[in-house]
C-alpha cells in the first residue's frame, strides 16, 4: 500500500497560460501538455463516467487517478484541514481497481454551514476552474438540502457530506477534472439500491432524500442492492458537472481508469470507470438540432423563470420566450428552447411538467453554426469568477464573466453586479494579446 501524500501550497495562477498556434492565441485554462491544439483544429477533450455500480465522491476520485490525473498534485491544492490522500489497489469481482482513503489527521466535527466550506475552498490552493466546479457540486447539495428541511440554502448545515473527507473527495474531483483538462462530461445512467441508512437526522430510505432532488431529470435505474449506490457527494459531483447522459459518446480513447467504492456487492461490481478522449469540435461541422416550441395564453408569467429553468436543466442548449397574439385577442407567449436530438424527450417533459402546454411542436433545424469555446476563471476580491470564452478559427472574437457567478460574489463582497463583471472582464482582458 502507497505511503500517505504530504498536503503541500502551489502556485494557483501558473495554471493560466497562453498557446501560441499559427500566430493565433488560444487560452488554455490546462497544464501544456493537455493542450487541445491539433493542426489548427481545436479538440474537446471528453470524460465519460461509466457508473457501474453507482457514484461516490472517493470513486470518482479514484476512477480519475487511475485516469492519470495525479494525486499529487491533487493533494497539494485541497484545503488545509489535515487530510492526506493515499491510494490501493483492490479488485471487484474479480477485475483490478484503486481505491482511494482519505487519511484525516485532526479532530472533525462534521457540522459544518455551506459558508464554511466556501470558505476552506476559497483560501485553499485549488486553482480558478477547480474552485468553480466544487462551489458548484456543493451549491447544488446546499439546494436540495434546503429544499428537503424547508430552509434557505444559507441555513443548511451538513453533516456527514461536512466531513473533512467528504470535503476531500469533492474538491478531490474538482482538481481531477481540471488536471486532467476535461471540457465536456457524459455520464451513464445511475444505478440505484434500496433499503434504509442512518445519518445525522435518523433513518433515512435509500437513495437518500437529498440525493433524490439532485437526480431529477436524471437517467436513473433500480439495482438489486440493499445499500446505497449513489451518494449525496456522488450526486451533486455528477449533475454540476455532467452535460449529458446516455451512452459513451463518439471519442478517441486516450485513457481509462476504475475506481472502486468501499463496498463489494454480489450483484454487480461496485466501480466507477472513467474514459478520458478527444474528438474534433471545428466550426465547419454541421449539427442538426431540434427547436421544441409552445404557445401559451395562461402560463402565470412568474412561472417563465421556473420553466426556463426545468427545459436548461433537462438538457435545452437554449430557452426564450416570445410575445404573441393568440385567437380571441389573448395575449401569450411562444416557449421555445433548440434540443441536442438526445435530450428530446426529457426537455418535452419539463415543459409539459411546468409549463400549462397540453402540446408541442417540433422542428429540425438544418444546421446550427457554433464557436469553439474555453473555459477558465479570474478573480474578483478572492472570489472566482468564470469567464467564457468563444474562438473562431483560432481567434478569440468573444470574452464574458459569468453573470451568475457575478451575482454570487456581488452578494459576499457588497458590490454591484455591474461592477463586478467589468472587474472580471478587465482581469480576463489582461491575459489576451494586445
Amino acid at each position: 500500500m502507497p505511503s500517505c501524500r504530504s498536503v503541500v501550497s502551489i502556485n494557483a495562477a501558473s495554471s493560466l497560460g497562453l498557446v501560441k498556434n499559427n500566430r493565433r492565441i488560444i487560452i488554455c485554462p490546462r497544464p501544456l501538455q493537455w493542450a487541445d491544439i491539433r493542426r489548427g483544429e481545436v479538440v474537446t477533450t471528453r470524460l465519460y463516467l461509466d457508473c457501474v455500480g453507482g457514484a461516490a465522491g472517493d470513486m470518482l476520485l479514484a476512477a480519475l487517478i487511475s485516469a492519470g490525473a495525479d494525486m499529487e498534485r491533487i493533494a497539494s491544492q485541497l484545503p488545509r484541514c489535515g487530510v492526506t490522500l493515499r491510494t490501493e489497489r483492490t479488485e471487484r469481482h474479480g477485475a483490478g481497481s484503486t481505491r482511494v482513503i482519505v487519511d484525516t489527521h485532526a479532530d472533525d466535527h462534521p457540522h459544518r454551514h455551506w459558508s464554511d466550506i466556501r470558505q476552506m475552498i476559497d483560501s485553499s490552493a485549488m486553482r480558478p476552474r477547480a474552485r468553480q466546479l466544487a462551489h458548484a457540486a456543493f451549491e447544488r447539495l446546499a439546494h436540495a438540502e434546503a429544499r428537503v428541511h424547508g430552509v434557505t440554502p444559507e441555513d443548511v448545515v451538513f453533516h456527514e457530506v461536512g466531513a473533512l473527507d467528504a470535503i476531500a473527495d469533492i474538491c478531490g474531483v474538482a482538481i481531477a477534472v481540471d488536471e486532467l483538462g476535461i471540457d465536456q462530461i457524459t455520464c451513464s445512467p445511475l444505478p440505484l439500491g434500496h433499503g434504509t441508512t442512518v445519518g445525522a437526522h435518523g433513518v433515512l430510505p435509500l437513495p437518500a432524500p437529498a440525493t433524490l432532488e439532485m437526480l431529477r431529470q436524471v437517467p436513473v435505474r433500480g439495482v438489486e442492492i440493499d445499500a446505497e449506490t449513489v451518494t449525496p457527494t456522488g450526486a451533486a459531483l455528477i449533475t454540476s458537472m455532467a452535460s449529458s447522459f446516455g451512452r459513451c459518446p463518439e471519442m478517441r480513447l486516450l485513457a481509462v481508469g476504475s475506481g472502486a467504492g468501499t463496498a463489494n456487492f454480489e450483484a454487480i461490481p461496485n466501480i466507477v470507470r472513467a474514459l478520458v478522449g478527444e474528438s474534433p469540435n471545428r466550426i465547419d461541422e454541421a449539427s442538426t438540432p431540434l427547436v421544441l416550441e409552445t404557445n401559451l395564453d395562461d402560463l402565470n408569467p412568474e412561472f417563465v423563470p421556473d420553466v426556463v429553468a426545468a427545459c436548461l436543466s433537462a438538457g435545452a442548449s437554449d430557452v426564450w420566450t416570445t410575445p404573441i397574439v393568440m385567437k380571441h385577442g389573448r395575449p401569450g407567449v411562444t416557449l421555445a428552447a433548440i434540443v441536442p436530438p438526445d435530450a428530446e424527450r426529457s426537455v418535452a417533459e419539463a415543459m409539459f411538467r411546468h409549463s400549462t402546454a397540453l402540446g408541442i411542436r417540433l422542428r429540425r433545424s438544418e444546421h446550427r453554426w457554433t464557436l469553439d469555446r474555453q473555459f477558465y476563471s479570474v478573480e474578483v476580491d478572492g472570489h472566482s469568477v468564470a469567464v467564457k470564452i468563444g474562438i473562431l478559427d483560432g481567434d478569440i472574437v468573444n470574452v464574458k464573466p459569468e453573470h451568475r457567478d457575478c451575482e454570487r460574489v456581488a452578494e459576499y463582497t457588497g458590490r454591484s453586479v455591474k461592477s463586478v463583471w467589468m472587474t472580471a472582464l478587465s482581469a480576463a482582458e489582461r491575459l489576451l494579446p494586445n
